[in-house]
């Protein structure tokens, strides 16, 4: 095609309206369908490579969307970048128009694919509470999907989870919808960049109350009543449009009030686009269009499923065509109004083709993408992840860290050994176990999957916590004894006189038990892995009270995805050190935490509960939340959680004076600041996360008894002091009144600083003068 028969929106220097109005006026309406399907990775392979025949049967017409191109299949970075330039290529040379694909792919923990770095699970992440970890997170793996052309982030969760039953709450940033919003806004703005050309279309989800089910069962129904929904579960979703600029919504399975949410009009098209001002693309969960249908049963076929969906504002089909294709073209020929509602969706598709820069710059150097794939940089922010990610729940008598000249060591548990288990559900080699599973029971009707994927090969290079320990311990003098006690899950107590043995042998016990991350049958956290009780899994508990009565100094070391109910090991383990799913590097950042070349700073992004009857269970209840009667308890126990929001020890402490409030009185339009000092009282260094939390008393409708509204993490030698300021401005305590207004409203709020939600150290209060 010569420079002068080249059509207008091929041309780079015209503006992206001109380019996308141009592009329209010349498709046909199959063409314009196409743009808002997708296919996945493995419907187009034959050994490793693009089919031609597979693709004209898939991509004839083009395609709007290709479905996870590492994620779904077992392409080294070079190939998976080889098969993204062929199929642009087939795209651009073998359709009419010529108009590049998006490639999609998953990133709770790390960019999901082959060799890409395998970051801590998200919940860990919160509780680093550090932004601009978050932020280097996103760029990382901003860097490896573009490196093999891949452009949409299916993350992060913006769910605010409350209830630990729910299997995904390992996929979120905790219980708090501002600390849900600063972590999800800095990974957001990692991965899209300042220039979406050189960036990364993040993705919000699950849109909308989606964590908080009847249950705690995956897809059931929340209810939620709409201040709260505003307040809270709204809220992330509304900074990281507003703040953010974030690109992609992807609505929930569930439904609200009836309505399900891929087929809410109000919610993605008058509250998202209209009421927030949402430019980007709304992208269906994975055959949620179809669920319309066959699960919700709000429609009769397909067809009316896709005119649901499309005229509620879902504007592209995952994970691959099914209502969207033959079906949504019947229903539009016979309600041709609702052509203006597919021009419409078609040119918000467009657009962010355009902006991606998909038209100029298709291809990727497939030889340099191995080498942007886990590199020495790379692996070293996973470090520092995981090890500001630990929490050290309990340190009684300040038993760790532990010397590292001790005579015998015992190391117990399913989870000391393993390189798999330390991974969350998202990671790469779970998804491997995913698709086996999908093949061998034939889940996806009608729809292709590859074939067997070896699993060993799957893994970046991971050490597991038990070979950590061993090479911090090599001096030749410690006796390392190791016995796996029990599985994660299944009732087999077999091991446990070898077990308890070596406890009885050793001067410490390093129990290091948990959960097993994934999506498949064997698996104990992850979506659609939902908990009636919240104890460890199995056999564990037995396990853990059989070292415990050995009379061994016992520390636990847990690795999992979710609070659990850990009472009895609070009560009687001399330390307690919560490790999440720390990916990659997390052998190495426990066995540094355990023997003090690491000194723990997490914070709880979840409260624990005591017991599972107590869910769900969150620091920032109403006054009449959970201590509503004279007596205050429960029969069988306290209401208080076992370990509050925001709690995490250290081996240091830090002393926390003189809290200055800017002013005492303040309007709507003030911000106020809060000055405190911080001092490292004691003997090493550290790192400690100072919280704000308000109270806005004398409202008009009740208020939580707290809420953060700041915090900083910050590193202090021994014995250094340093003044902290906290910005607050006064418009973001707003809250929705009795009318549903946005408020701000006369009344006195309280100021509270301090290490926990429950550990508030300094207090003040500031006077709102008027509405």
């Amino acid at each position: 095609m010569s420079e002068n028969s080249m059509p207008l929106y091929f041309d780079k220097n015209q503006p992206v309206e001109k380019r996308i109005e141009d592009l329209m006026s010349r498709m046909s309406l199959d063409e314009k369908i196409a743009q808002l399907g997708s296919c996945w990775i493995y419907e187009l392979l034959a050994e490793k490579r693009l089919s031609p025949d597979k693709a004209e049967s898939k991509m004839k017409n083009g395609l709007g969307q290709i479905t996870r191109i590492g994620g779904a299949s077992n392409l080294n970075p070079e190939d998976a970048a080889k098969v993204a330039n062929e199929i642009q290529k087939y795209l651009i040379d073998n359709t009419r128009l010529g108009i590049p694909a998006l490639i999609h792919e998953e990133s709770c923990s790390g960019y999901m694919a082959r060799g890409a770095t395998c970051f801590p699970q998200t919940i860990g992440v919160g509780s680093t509470f550090s932004p601009e970890l978050a932020k280097k997170m996103g760029e990382v793996i901003r860097d490896q999907m573009m490196a093999v052309g891949a452009r949409q982030a299916l993350a992060p969760l913006m769910d605010v989870a409350r209830d630990a039953r729910w299997g995904r709450v390992e996929e979120t940033f905790g219980e708090d919808p501002y600390l849900t919003s600063q972590m999800g806004i800095s990974y957001i703005k990692g991965l899209q960049g300042d220039n979406l050309a050189e960036g990364i279309i993040a993705t919000g989800k699950h849109f909308v109350g989606y964590s908080m089910s009847e249950g705690g069962m995956n897809w059931a129904p929340p209810h939620i009543p709409e201040r709260e929904l505003r307040e809270v579960y709204l809220r992330p979703f509304e900074a990281a449009v507003k703040e953010a600029k974030i690109k992609s919504i992807m609505p929930a399975y569930n439904e609200l009030d009836g309505v399900p949410c891929h087929g809410n009009k109000n919610l993605l098209n008058d509250l998202l686009r209209t009421e927030w001002g949402f430019d980007g693309i709304v992208v269906s969960d994975y055959y949620a269009i179809t669920m319309l249908e066959t699960y919700h049963h709000v429609t009769h076929s397909k067809a009316e499923a896709a005119m649901l969906a499309l005229e509620s504002g879902v504007d592209v089909e995952l994970p691959t065509t099914d209502c969207y294709s033959h079906d949504l073209k019947k229903a539009l020929e016979e309600t041709p109004a609702s052509l203006e509602v597919l021009d419409a969706t078609l040119r918000r598709i467009l657009k962010l083709k355009f902006e991606l820069g998909l038209f100029e710059n298709p291809y990727v150097d497939a030889a340099k993408a191995t080498s942007i794939f886990d590199n020495s940089e790379q692996r070293e922010l996973a470090l520092q992840s995981a090890q500001k990610s630990i929490v050290l729940l309990k340190n009684e008598e300040a038993f760790l860290p532990l010397k590292k000249d001790l005579k015998s060591i015992a190391v117990i548990g399913p989870n000391a050994d393993s390189i798999r288990n330390i991974v969350g559900d998202y990671a790469y080699p779970c998804h491997i176990e995913t698709l086996d599973e999908m093949r061998r029971n034939s889940l996806v009707s009608g729809t292709p999957v590859p074939d067997k994927v070896e699993f060993v090969d799957n893994f970046v290079p991971i050490k597991s916590i038990l070979e950590c320990i061993k090479a911090k311990l090599f001096n030749g003098k410690t006796q390392i004894t190791y016995a796996k006690g029990c599985d994660v899950i299944g009732n087999d107590k077999s091991g446990f006189t070898e077990a308890v043995k070596a406890a009885k042998n050793s001067e410490v016990a390093i129990v290091i038990v948990g959960d097993k991350a994934g999506l498949t049958d064997g698996c104990t956290s992850g979506e659609a892995r939902d908990r009636a009780d919240l104890n460890l899994p199995g056999v564990q508990q037995e396990l853990v009270d059989a070292i415990l009565d050995t009379g061994t100094p016992v520390i636990v070391v847990l690795i999992n995805g979710r609070p659990l109910s850990i009472i009895r090991i609070s009560k009687d383990a001399k330390a307690i050190v919560e490790a999440w799913l720390p990916g990659e590097e997390g052998g190495q950042a426990v066995a540094d935490v355990l023997f003090g070349d690491y000194n723990p700073g997490g914070k709880l992004a979840m409260s624990f509960p005591v017991s599972v009857g107590q869910l769900p269970i969150y620091y920032a209840h109403k006054p009449s939340g959970g201590r509503s009667h004279w007596k205050g308890d429960y029969v069988e126990m306290t209401t208080k959680p076992l370990y509050p929001f925001g709690h995490g020890l250290s081996y240091t402490n830090f002393e926390y004076k003189d809290l200055v409030i800017s002013q005492t009185e303040a309007t709507s339009d003030d911000k106020i600041y809060a000055t405190l000092s911080l001092t490292n009282s004691g003997e090493c260094s550290g790192d400690e996360v100072v919280q704000l939390y308000v109270r806005y008393n004398d409202t008009s409708v009740t208020r939580p008894v707290k809420e953060l509204k700041g915090f900083q993490r910050v590193t202090l030698e021994s014995g250094e002091t340093t003044m902290l300021k906290f910005e607050l401005n006064i418009v973001d305590l707003g809250f929705y009144d009795r009318n549903m207004r946005f408020v701000v409203e006369p009344g006195l709020v309280n100021i509270m600083v301090g290490s926990s939600s429950q550990d508030i150290r300094l207090f003040g209060d500031v006077k709102i003068k008027a509405t």
